[in-house]
């Protein structure tokens, strides 16, 4: 996928390719009578605008991220709330209750593993703020 700017290699999976396969694979279940329409949830759980929103704010923060050399903990700690201020935002425009605990949890650590991919010790620069890696983005989280 491309979004108009230089593709970065990012290994780590985005939640949102989860969500998306989770809502094909419920919509062939509910093709093929496998599962009741009814009974069908994902695609209101995982609206495509909210998708696409959340990809809007995960592309920047992959390539700043990436464009990173050796961060100080200032600028990884800006990379980190640019995003959770940006997610937040989306999560807002959904009346806050479209990162639940298990979208939180996959967000929570996307961002642990895309740091960790840029080569950020996140156990070290955690602990150097006297914080645990699944702290990293309490300040500014509200999802």
């Amino acid at each position: 996928m491309t979004d108009g700017f230089a593709t970065v290699r990012h290994m780590v999976v985005r939640p949102t390719e989860n969500w998306r396969q989770y809502v094909a694979q419920e919509a062939r279940q509910v093709a093929s009578g496998e599962l009741d329409a009814e009974c069908a949830s994902a695609q209101e759980l995982y609206p495509e605008a909210m998708l696409v929103r959340t990809d809007e704010v995960l592309q920047p923060f992959e390539r700043e991220i990436a464009a990173l050399t050796d961060p100080a903990d200032d600028e990884i700690f800006a990379a980190i709330e640019r995003v959770v201020l940006a997610l937040n935002k989306v999560n807002d425009d959904y009346d806050g209750a479209v990162y639940e605990t298990d979208e939180r949890e996959q967000l929570c650590e996307y961002i642990e593993r895309s740091l960790a991919e840029a080569g950020i010790d996140i156990d070290a620069f955690a602990g150097r703020h006297s914080l645990t890696r699944h702290q990293i983005t309490d300040k500014w989280r509200d999802w």
